[in-house]
């Protein structure tokens, strides 16, 4: 998930039932947004721009988390992106910011935007991203879009 900018939506938490892991890319708003997730799965999280007080800016800029024996790196924007991540075996790079939900794979990598589940931007759909680990060992992106009023 990415992009809530202090508002956590009661639609989010049906959306992430059942879900081991929380990957949060950033633009959180308020660190009592993360502490609501937790209590529904553990969370990793990135600071976004809008990250600037408070426990949300001390959060890391990146993050590397392991699932499932599949390394996944987490950023914010991923213009900001200063590596090769098929050279460092990256199984996928996550990141939010632009607000506009997408996946594709570049050089065996899976790039994913779960897009933004805050305050709606322009005509964009209010989105979350679910990633799993099928029995082959390969990452399944999904984006969910949330029916908000």
């Amino acid at each position: 998930m990415s992009d809530t900018h202090g508002l956590l939506r009661p639609e989010v938490l049906p959306a992430l039932k059942g879900v081991a892991r929380i990957l949060h890319l950033g633009d959180v708003g308020r660190a009592e947004i993360l502490d609501q997730l937790t209590r529904i799965a553990p969370v990793t999280a990135v600071r976004g721009n809008v990250d600037r007080e408070g426990a949300c800016a001390r959060l890391p800029e990146t993050e590397v988390v392991l699932v499932e024996g599949l390394s996944i790196y987490m950023l914010h924007d991923v213009k900001t992106l200063h590596l090769d991540p098929a050279a460092a075996k990256f199984a996928a790079v996550l990141s939010g910011h632009t607000h506009v939900p997408n996946f594709h794979t570049k050089k065996g990598v899976l790039y994913f935007n779960p897009g933004s589940c805050g305050p709606r931007r322009f005509e964009l759909p209010v989105t979350v991203g679910l990633l799993e680990v099928n029995a082959e060992g390969e990452l399944r992106p999904e984006i969910v879009t949330l029916r908000v009023s």
